[in-house]
């Protein structure tokens, strides 16, 4: 039997008898992020799903490894994994265990806190994104350790705030620094997937400006038939201030300072992207019969979710339900608007520059105020070493098949900035299995157990190949042999 297929049959096992049933188990959990579910604390999810994590990572029979729950004062819950490994270098894995809220739409027979098992896929919020990271690290490691095969040390990070922007997590990587050390590597399993053929790298992450548009006209609401022409509505103000940042024609944004310059090497990557995936670049979508994306050119349409600005209004108050609905001037309305960012532009300089635009000179004097909820910064990868390039290459080959490809994607990991920040050596593996219709964030969401299981084994490949081309040397990449 062939190295490729001992690590593809232990790797498959361990999903099937452990990692299938875990995941089902924390989909049952809503431990929504704290900035959807503020009373987080106090419910107790985060805390049950994270000891359904610990509980199995203590089980785990690696050599060596410690375990710590940390939770510093006011924040989020850490698990920190530490498994020894050979020389003086270490790889960073990091994931999160937080989620996205229910959202509305999903089918009759699929709930977001029910796990689902159909064919190939499991449903439920988190399963994909981002519950199966701590299995799937630790499996890629014990894959190694199963055939006697050497490693570097390993750190896992698993934090509790990703959805939220990860504003605890600066502060466990301050406080666990010692601990972390340098890391020459950094895996993150948090990303996409343009397909289910192939491996991904993800080559670039959006930043984003979050927060909530209030428009006030009244102290309360009023007769319509009697305000209405003298009243200005709240809705059409709050029309008009979203025509300021947006077209509403083209969905372009209107604030140039938003914009940069994007990268030849991004966007030749882009055409070729689009060359793979072809159509699958936006009827990946659920469109409804007849509608159309916003627009043809397909290299083009990849470079508007990883590069360009783009605004979604993502909730909405002071609208009464269709049912309750009177004839009424409400005397507000309130929406929540995500402008996901261009890689390299800052999220806090950004968020300062929606705010001026939407609350200088109010329409006819309406009380407007645009409250930042999220300030993240996006992130661009490195110059990929020769040894990583043909490891996630070769790794693509005998796992899945075709060799591995490269795109940008339009969500948004603060993690990685950060961590290209405090370690610009570091090379940077950024990947996951959030492929066609998997919709996180939305309804239905599922994870592509294959792709999950080849993805696990394709990270073990990438440790080791770390460990035999670093040498435990963090200054000097030597090239792939």
């Amino acid at each position: 039997m062939s190295e490729t297929q001992k690590v593809m049959d232990f790797v498959s096992e361990k999903w099937d008898r452990e990692i299938v049933p875990q995941l089902s188990t924390y989909i049952k959990i809503p431990n929504k992020s704290p900035l959807f579910d503020p009373q987080w604390s106090e419910r107790g999810y985060m805390d049950e799903a994270m000891s359904l994590l610990e509980t199995w990572v203590r089980e785990q029979p690696i050599t060596g490894m410690t375990v710590e729950r940390i939770q510093l004062p006011g924040r989020t819950p850490l698990l920190f994994i530490d498994i020894p490994g050979k020389g003086d270098d270490v790889v960073l894995l990091y994931g999160h265990m937080d989620k996205q809220p229910e959202m509305v739409g999903w089918n009759v027979d699929l709930a977001p806190w029910k796990p689902v098992l159909a064919g190939d896929k499991l449903y439920g919020r988190g399963g994909a994104d981002d519950g199966y990271a701590t299995y799937a690290s630790l499996t890629a490691i014990m894959a190694l350790q199963e055939r006697g095969q050497d490693h570097a040390r390993c750190v896992v990070l698993i934090e509790g705030c990703e959805e939220s922007g990860s504003y605890d997590l600066p502060f466990y990587i301050n406080h666990l620094a010692s601990k972390i050390g340098t890391p020459s590597l950094v895996v993150c399993l948090d990303s996409g997937c343009g397909n289910y053929e192939q491996l991904w790298l993800t080559t670039s992450l959006r930043g984003l400006a979050g927060g909530t548009l209030r428009v006030r006209v009244l102290e309360e609401g009023v007769h319509s038939g009697d305000a209405s022409g003298v009243v200005p509505s709240s809705f059409r103000v709050l029309r008009q201030l979203l025509d300021r940042i947006e077209d509403p024609a083209s969905g372009r944004i209107r604030i140039d300072p938003l914009y940069v310059d994007i990268p030849g090497e991004r966007i030749e990557q882009a055409k070729e992207a689009s060359q793979v995936l072809g159509s699958a670049i936006y009827d990946k979508f659920p469109f409804l019969p007849g509608m159309q994306p916003m627009g043809h050119e397909l290299a083009e349409l990849v470079l508007n979710r990883t590069w360009r600005p783009t605004l979604s209004v993502t909730g909405a108050d002071g609208l009464p339900s269709l049912t309750d609905a009177g004839n009424v001037l409400r005397p507000h309305t309130a929406v929540k608007l995500s402008v996901r960012l261009p890689p390299t532009m800052d999220g806090e300089r950004a968020s300062r520059l929606l705010k001026e635009a939407l609350e200088k000179d109010p329409p006819y004097g309406a009380r407007v105020e645009f409250e930042v909820e999220k300030s993240a910064t996006g992130w661009a990868a490195p110059a990929t070493a020769p040894w990583l390039r043909d490891s996630v290459h070769e790794a693509s080959r005998q796992y899945f098949g075709p060799r591995a490809a490269a795109m940008g994607e339009g969500g948004t990991i603060p993690f990685m900035n950060m961590l290209q920040e405090r370690f610009p050596l570091a090379q940077f593996v950024v990947t996951g299995l959030l492929g066609p219709k998997s919709n996180a964030h939305g309804p239905n969401e599922f994870l592509h157990i294959p792709t999950g299981k080849k993805l696990t084994a394709s990270m073990s490949r990438v440790i080791r190949e770390h460990y035999v081309n670093r040498g435990g040397n963090a200054e000097t990449v030597k090239p792939a042999a």
